[in-house]
This record gives structure tokens, C-alpha cells and sequence, in this order.
């Protein structure tokens, strides 16, 4: 007998529901957040169940890594396209559990990607230097403020950057300044160690040296593409990649008529930035991408552009990951 279960998981708890093929609970359950609980749990039923449903909530990875170091089939469910479906949400948890087992019997079940524990590690990682890169951009900011309100002038980035800047300050103006400074410095080397980390993990990925043959593509945006993208082979189609990069526009439509928005939030935004940050650079250094470009914007407007730009590197880049080969700018903007 076919058996299903779904676990609505929350910061401190969650509940187990185990369904057979009629839809008829078997267990129920609100647990602690402790593996062992959930593995005694589910025990009894390990040998019916088609899977274990779990929510891609931000605290996911304990209990997804616990089911599959013991052997459970996990599906990891995409919350944003579970709420397409009408009346899932509720305020009772039990219910929450039992859907998702109830979807997935039907296997109507959306589902993400599964990223591998080890190479999720890396990426996490890489997205913390993102988060350093925007703190240090926002105490430049702040030293910048604090000297042209002070001061009435304005100094630029660069000399602000140098190992020890001139400040033009006196007594707590200058200690402010200072505390700023040295928040930049200090982010600046945990950057910089975290940038080494990643290429060392990378050294031997030929896709993240193939990606790098793209026109806007260094060694930071080849990091960031190849470790939010993953496996590139879960992607059957380049229309799949272009909209998990956030590159294509997202509507419902119905007998071809407009049915209104889809989830822009769907796709990986971290991704949508590396291929936005790329069209940018390119649009700068290529003549074919800035012809394209200075061609979008005349017919619409520099946003659309810099997206359709950013949609035709990512397509482009699909294909340099799947294929394996350099990219071949003469190929894309025609």
C-alpha cells in the first residue's frame, strides 16, 4: 500500500501527517524540532512511503538532510507555487501536513531542487559575501555623509578606499570616521577570504572557467552563476534556465488571452542579479551587446534593455554549461 506524508515545518516545531491511497490520516503528529523524533515517527511506515514532502522553509536543511541520510525519499516543496493552489493555506498546521501529503498523492506536488549538502555549503557562502559587499557599500556611504555634512565637501570612493584615507575631521566627527573605516577594512578581508574559499572549490569546474569566455563575465559573477544554478542538466530546455534566472516576463494567460501576473518572486534571485550585473558590463565592453541593447531601448526603454540583454546572456550561458564550449559572441546578438 502506497503511503504519502507531509510535514509542515516551523522555527521550534512541526507536524508529521502520514495518508494512505483514500486520504485517510494515519498519523498525525506535532513534534519538537529534533530528527530523532521525526525518524521514530515515520519508522513504522518507511518501507510504503512514495515520500516525505517538507516545505523549502528558511530552516529546511536539518530535517531534509536527516530524512535523506536515512534513506527517505524527500520532495522539497516550493511554497510560492503551492499557494497557486486554492484554499492550501490555513491556520491550522495539521491540515498544512496533510495537504501536502494529499498533493502529492495526487502528484500534483510542485517541487524544487534539492541543492547537494555539500556544494549548498559553498553557495551559502557566497551568498554571504554579497551580503558583506552591500554592508561595506553602506558604511562608504555613511563616511561619505558624514564627511560632505561635516565638511561640505565630497570625497570620492577611490580615496576613501586607500589603506589609510585622509580624513578631514576632528575630534568624534574623526572617531566617527574612523569606527567607519575600520567596519570597511574589516569586511574587506573577510570578503576577500571568502572569494578565495570559493575559487579554490572552483579550480577544477570547467564551467565556471567557460563562463568567464562571456563578454561581462569575471571570475565573481562565473562564482555566483555556477553555484546558484547547480546541476545544469536538471534544466531539459534553455526556456527552464531563462526562467529560474528571473529573465523572462511571468504572466498567466488563458485561450491567449492575459489572465494577469505570475509569481515574480518564483526562479532564483540570486541568479536574476548575476545575469543583470553581466548585461550591464556587457552593454559597456561589447559592440554587438551594446548595438542590441542601444536597439531594445529605442523601441522601449532602458530597463526593458538592460532585462532583454541580461535574458540573452543567460540563454547564451545555458548553452556554454550544457554544451561545454566557449561562448561564441557572433552567435547571440544577430
Amino acid at each position: 500500500m502506497a503511503l504519502y506524508c507531509g510535514i509542515d515545518l516551523h522555527s521550534n516545531n512541526h507536524v508529521v501527517s502520514v495518508i494512505d491511497d483514500s486520504d485517510t490520516k494515519l498519523v498525525e503528529k506535532k513534534l519538537d524540532n529534533d530528527i530523532r523524533h521525526t525518524l521514530d515517527t515515520l519508522a513504522p511506515y518507511r518501507d510504503d512511503l512514495t515520500g516525505v514532502a517538507v516545505e523549502s522553509t528558511f530552516n529546511w536543511y536539518w530535517l531534509v538532510d536527516g530524512l535523506q541520510d536515512n534513506g527517505f525519499p524527500v520532495k522539497l516543496v516550493n511554497p510560492a507555487a503551492v499557494k497557486q493552489y486554492e484554499g492550501l493555506k490555513h491556520t491550522d498546521d495539521k491540515y498544512d501536513a496533510w495537504y501536502l501529503a494529499h498533493l502529492m498523492r495526487l502528484n500534483i506536488l510542485p517541487t524544487g531542487h534539492i541543492y547537494p549538502k555539500q556544494e549548498r555549503a559553498v553557495r551559502d557562502l557566497l551568498r554571504r559575501r554579497s551580503q558583506l559587499v552591500h554592508m561595506r557599500a553602506q558604511s562608504l556611504i555613511s563616511l561619505q555623509s558624514l564627511i560632505w555634512r561635516v565638511t561640505g565637501k565630497r570625497i570620492s570612493s577611490n580615496q576613501l578606499r586607500q589603506a589609510e584615507p585622509a580624513l578631514p575631521l576632528h575630534g568624534n566627527h574623526l572617531y566617527n570616521a574612523q569606527a567607519l573605516v575600520a567596519v570597511m577594512q574589516s569586511l574587506g578581508k573577510e570578503i576577500d577570504r571568502i572569494e578565495k574559499r570559493v575559487t579554490g572549490h572552483l579550480s577544477d569546474n570547467p564551467s565556471f572557467r567557460l563562463l568567464q569566455t562571456m563578454t561581462g563575465i569575471g571570475p565573481i559573477l562565473a562564482m555566483s552563476i555556477v553555484m546558484e544554478t547547480g546541476d545544469i542538466q536538471r534544466f531539459d530546455r534553455v526556456g527552464q534556465y531563462a526562467s529560474y534566472a528571473r529573465c523572462v516576463k511571468s504572466e498567466k494567460t488563458s485561450n491567449g488571452k492575459k489572465k494577469g501576473e505570475g509569481n515574480r518572486k518564483s526562479g532564483n534571485k540570486y541568479l536574476s542579479w548575476a545575469w543583470s550585473e553581466a548585461s550591464h558590463f556587457a552593454v559597456r565592453f561589447s559592440k554587438q551587446a551594446h548595438r542590441f541593447y542601444e536597439r531594445k531601448k529605442r523601441k522601449t526603454n532602458g530597463i526593458v534593455a538592460i532585462r532583454a540583454t541580461a535574458h540573452k546572456l543567460a540563454r547564451a550561458g545555458y548553452y556554454v554549461m550544457k554544451r561545454q564550449e566557449p561562448y561564441d559572441e557572433s552567435r547571440l546578438f544577430v
